[in-house]
């Protein structure tokens, strides 16, 4: 590094006013030997000063109040680096300790040059100028998932629930309530994307943060799926199509796979004029549908209500139970609207939550109230594509064709957001190193990810397949896996008051309603599985498939590291060429993947905090290379001890190489972002103690990860 200075002080010196209590050996210490001096309190004023005392007895009690003791450090190379030397010997039979063991960490202080800082003001400022959205833009991104889920909620909760579809509906969307509070407060605390899987990596472990990815990923493959199948049907409502409404499905995943490889990207400006849209088509079929009522008056709802009536009380209450249980589903696309919040402006969040839920809440309740006054219920049954039934009973083909575009265009648009959430967690997992950086390389004439956009696809057509290509059996998962994704908001915001109560943040949830919020999320997720166990049998499996297939790459060294210890333990495989070539290139895969720095930003030099920071990553991170970093912008300002604990640190953990950096400026967002520029390891991977309010900048401002 071109004007570091290499940083590497003696630890020998000794107080002059103070008893150093040695042996014999002390005599002959060799020149270049590095001890640490330990140097207990002095609690006796009548001894300010002590004379050097040689003996090679041990000082007494009394005396080891005032004892320096002297401890000696491992020998490492003066000009840093050399391999680190273990008593324990090393786990592979056949290997040197080179492969077990890493080097010595090296101490390094250095000045940020102009180059550099402008880089770290330029991501600094991209993240402030990326928050663009408003109220209404946000609301649009999500508002065609939330307000277009009509189209698919509305046959799965009327075939459990029957001519209760509205009391079941309207309990469902007020249910809504619980969440919002949570969700704004977890949004002010960590305004950053990909949540939420960004913040239970915040609040928690990598491992749990992992389940919450996999249930993201699974939520975006239904979205896309069920979206790509009620589309179809609406379709074939309307035209005789000249293959079975399942490929149609097919082919409405394969055209949107196409686009999203050509680069498209989701435009807020776009998602509002679908949107404006869509709620002037259900404007328009509300309006008319009102009128074709008036004009038939109350015959059809009451012979609906007469001939479909429950026999008892309980059975009344559990079609309505039934019905609140995938009543969910007239929600799905609430989840999405903290996956974007770093480009949402400041305050808009809660606006956002409430353009959304209250529309929610009308259209779902009364939509469903026209369809059982003006449509006969075995037709509601009978069909996927209700509400372009309503269309034609209410004012005849014109409106019938008109809500069946509507249904193609927001559909659609569904299916587009899932690829492209997808594309935009599988990044996120990259930069953390969950998954390879394949899943980020671009496509030559369009810079799309594609192995991101195909990977999603062909999962979501093997899910599709595997259920039959039900769009019931989908549907019904579909309500599981939205369950299961807004159950993690509860927790997370648990975790945080737990975990990171520092952080700051308004307004702040009860924790008795949060405690009510995880209380309600079972209890409807028993609902689901007891309307339909086969679904949740489904779900189960693709679940644990995406963890497991998730843990397999967040683990992948520590996975090699067993392959090679059981082809190390038959001496035979030794001998062959071609075992020995395909052992060393292992080898050397398991040592690029351990290489890769990590950082921790330490503003302290307690080794008990650095302890507990080294563990996390140990923990979370596989890696072997790891660097402290302080910023100090005088030289006052470097804690005393950080050196020395860096040193014992870096005894300590044989397995990991332990860097001290001394940054001398200043720790604000630009100085973390340039240095991560010149690290060349992204800010996610740069890992900080819980800011409070004393810093005058958000957790999000830096865009490091969060651990103690």
């Amino acid at each position: 590094m071109s004007g570091d200075t290499k940083w590497q002080k003696s630890s020998s010196s000794l107080p002059q006013d103070r008893e150093v209590r040695a042996g014999s050996s002390l005599q002959n210490v060799e020149p270049d030997a590095s001890w640490i001096a330990i140097d207990p309190l002095q609690r006796d004023p009548v001894y300010p000063h002590r004379r050097v005392v040689d003996t090679t007895e041990p000082p007494s009690f009394h005396d080891s109040h005032y004892d320096v003791i002297l401890r000696r450090q491992r020998n490492r190379p003066r000009e840093g680096g050399g391999l680190k030397s273990t008593t324990v010997p090393s786990r592979f039979l056949n290997l040197s300790s080179e492969f077990e063991f890493v080097g010595w960490g090296s101490f390094f202080q250095f000045t940020l040059d102009a180059k550099e800082r402008d880089a770290g003001e330029s991501r600094v400022r991209s993240a402030r100028d990326a928050k663009v959205l408003g109220q209404f833009t946000a609301s649009a991104l999500a508002g065609n998932a939330v307000l277009g889920s009509v189209f698919y909620a509305l046959p799965a909760v009327v075939a459990v629930s029957s001519i209760y579809s509205p009391i079941s509906l309207f309990i469902a969307t007020v249910t809504l309530f619980l969440w919002r509070p949570i969700m704004a407060e977890l949004g002010s605390a960590l305004p950053i994307t990909g949540a939420p899987y960004s913040y239970i990596l915040d609040v928690s472990t990598k491992s749990f943060a992992l389940v919450g990815a996999a249930l993201l990923l699974l939520d975006y493959v239904s979205t896309s799926v069920v979206s790509a199948a009620t589309a179809a049907a609406y379709l074939s409502g309307e035209v005789n199509l000249p293959f079975p409404s399942f490929v149609g499905t097919l082919i409405v995943l394969a055209l949107f796979t196409f686009i999203s490889l050509s680069g498209i990207k989701e435009s807020a400006r776009l998602a509002l004029v679908s949107l404006s849209f869509h709620v002037g088509t259900m404007i328009v079929l509300m309006v008319a549908s009102a009128i074709h009522w008036g004009n038939i008056g109350n015959d059809q709802l009451r012979e609906n209500w007469v001939s479909n009536q429950a026999s008892s009380t309980s059975k009344v209450a559990r079609h309505i139970f039934d019905g609140w249980c995938l009543g969910m589903l007239g929600l799905t696309g609430f989840e999405c609207i903290p996956a974007y919040i770093a480009r949402i402006k400041p305050g808009a969040l809660p606006l956002v939550f409430r353009n959304l839920h209250y529309p929610a809440i009308v259209l779902n309740t009364l939509i469903m109230v026209l369809v059982l006054a003006i449509v006969p219920l075995e037709a509601i049954l009978q069909a996927d594509n209700v509400l372009s039934v309503l269309a034609q009973t209410s004012a005849g083909r014109w409106l019938r064709v008109w809500t069946v575009v509507d249904a193609i265009i927001v559909l659609c648009g569904g299916v587009l957001t899932g690829i492209l959430s997808a594309c935009e967690l599988f990044e996120k997992l990259t930069n953390d190193r969950v998954l390879p950086q394949v899943f980020i390389h671009p496509f030559p004439f369009s810079r799309a990810p594609y192995v991101s956009v195909l990977s999603f696809a062909v999962f979501s057509g093997v899910i599709y397949a595997t259920t039959r290509a039900s769009l019931v059996i989908m549907s019904k998962m579909f309500s599981l896996v939205w369950l299961s994704v807004m159950a993690l908001f509860p927790i997370s915001l648990l975790l945080l008051k737990f975990n990171r109560g520092h952080l700051p943040r308004t307004p702040k949830t009860p924790v008795s309603l949060v405690i009510l919020t995880l209380v309600v999320v079972p209890t409807v997720f028993a609902g689901n599985i007891a309307i339909d166990p086969i679904t949740f049998g489904y779900f189960f499996v693709y679940f644990v498939a995406i963890v497991v297939l998730f843990s397999i790459t967040q683990k992948k060294a520590h996975i090699l590291r067993c392959i090679y210890w059981t082809y190390d333990q038959y001496p035979t495989l030794h001998r062959w060429n071609a075992t020995k070539i395909w052992a060393s290139r292992l080898m050397n895969v398991i040592t690029r993947l351990r290489r890769k720095p990590v950082c921790i930003l330490a503003k302290t030099d307690e080794i008990s905090y650095l302890m507990r920071m080294i563990l996390y990553v140990r923990k979370n991170e596989e890696t072997s290379f790891l660097k402290i970093i302080h910023f100090a912008e005088e030289e006052e300002g470097i804690p005393s001890e950080l050196e020395v604990n860096a040193r014992i640190l870096d005894e300590a953990f044989p397995e990991i190489t332990i860097d001290l950096l001394i940054v001398r400026n200043a720790f604000d967002p630009s100085n973390v972002a340039a240095l991560a520029h010149r690290l060349q390891i992204p800010p996610s991977l740069m890992f900080m103690t819980c800011p409070g309010s004393a810093l005058s900048y958000s957790a999000a401002d830096f865009g490091t990860r969060i651990i103690t």
